[in-house]
């Protein structure tokens, strides 16, 4: 018996179940609310809504005033034509200080903002040590002026302990801005190594090309009328913060024959170097390195009949300093 009342119970529980859900869907159904003390005479009028339509929503917003509404019409993609503001002339820091003080130091920025440097830089100041005959050479360059336009000077040479200078120049130009990178260069050269003396007008361009390869590409025309080229380009590679490898390379070139120079037509002779230097300080960094150098063409057979060699090699030993 206690097993068919556990069974009958079980079954009347699933048959409630889904009755149970159809009356969960309304809260309110099976509520009898006839024997609720006060509903009999609660009015309900106020609650009909069956006269609520849509089409009296719809009249009722057909009747809004939209007029206040600040609505934006589509923008545009036309340009204005209204003319440009004039450029503030007053300076508003004259409402709290005295107008003397600071037009004076308006005076200064504009003087500062165009300013006067200037630059020492012994690039090379080395021992060569070859096979024979040691030599040295140095390349000291500066410049002042501003940011535009400078005034620079450059001298460079090289010779052998013992023997007059081999080769001896020094330049002076002016410098002018054509870009952030390029600057073109006007002036002139005079030579003082051994043998004939050469004045040159120079003209040419220096610069920083991608990826950091300083170039400067120069014509010289000598007061005898030869002309003659040089190119020039060098690269830092910073292995370490101080420890920097610096290849080099120069190419010259002559458009005629100068015997008297010992100076071939066409290319004349190419340098190839590269320094290693430490930077004790950014201002000081000695270095090692190697150079070599080997003439070409006529330049080279004059050099070969005068018992000179076509080609040297040597290490180099220096300090690179600026100021």
């Amino acid at each position: 018996m206690m097993a068919l009342r556990n069974a009958l119970l079980v079954g009347a529980a699933l048959i409630a179940t889904p009755l149970a859900a159809q009356e969960a869907q309304d809260p309110h159904a099976g509520h009898d609310m006839s024997q609720m003390q006060g509903m009999d005479g609660m009015d309900h009028s106020a609650h009909d809504m069956s006269a609520t339509s849509a089409d009296q929503a719809d009249g009722t917003m057909q009747g809004m005033d939209h007029s206040a509404h600040g609505a934006q019409p589509a923008s545009s993609d036309e340009v204005g034509t209204a003319p440009a503001p004039s450029v503030p002339t007053d300076h508003p820091a004259d409402a709290f200080w005295d107008a003397s003080r600071m037009a004076r130091a308006r005076a200064d920025l504009s003087r500062e903002g165009s300013f006067i440097g200037n630059a020492l830089i012994a690039d090379r100041l080395e021992y060569r040590a070859a096979k024979g005959l040691d030599g040295y050479a140095w390349q000291v360059m500066g410049w002042v002026g501003g940011d535009i336009d400078r005034l620079s000077f450059e001298t460079e040479g090289e010779g052998a302990f013992g023997e007059s200078l081999e080769t001896g120049e020094v330049r002076a130009a002016w410098r002018h801005a054509l870009d952030p990178w390029w600057n073109l260069e006007l002036g002139a050269r005079q030579d003082f190594a051994a043998g004939p003396d050469r004045t040159y007008a120079v003209v040419g361009i220096e610069g920083l090309a991608p990826y950091w390869f300083e170039i400067g590409a120069h014509a010289f025309i000598s007061n005898k009328g030869d002309v003659h080229f040089r190119l020039e380009a060098e690269h830092d590679m910073r292995l370490t913060q101080r420890l920097i490898l610096q290849p080099s390379v120069e190419i010259d070139a002559a458009a005629q024959d100068v015997p008297e120079l010992g100076i071939g037509a066409g290319f004349e002779k190419v340098e190839l170097g590269a320094r290693l230097r430490y930077e004790v300080a950014r201002e000081f960094a000695p270095y090692v390195g190697v150079h070599w150098e080997r003439k070409l063409g006529q330049t080279a057979r004059w050099a070969r009949a005068n018992g000179d060699g076509a080609s040297a090699v040597s290490a180099v030993f220096g300090i690179r300093a600026w100021f």
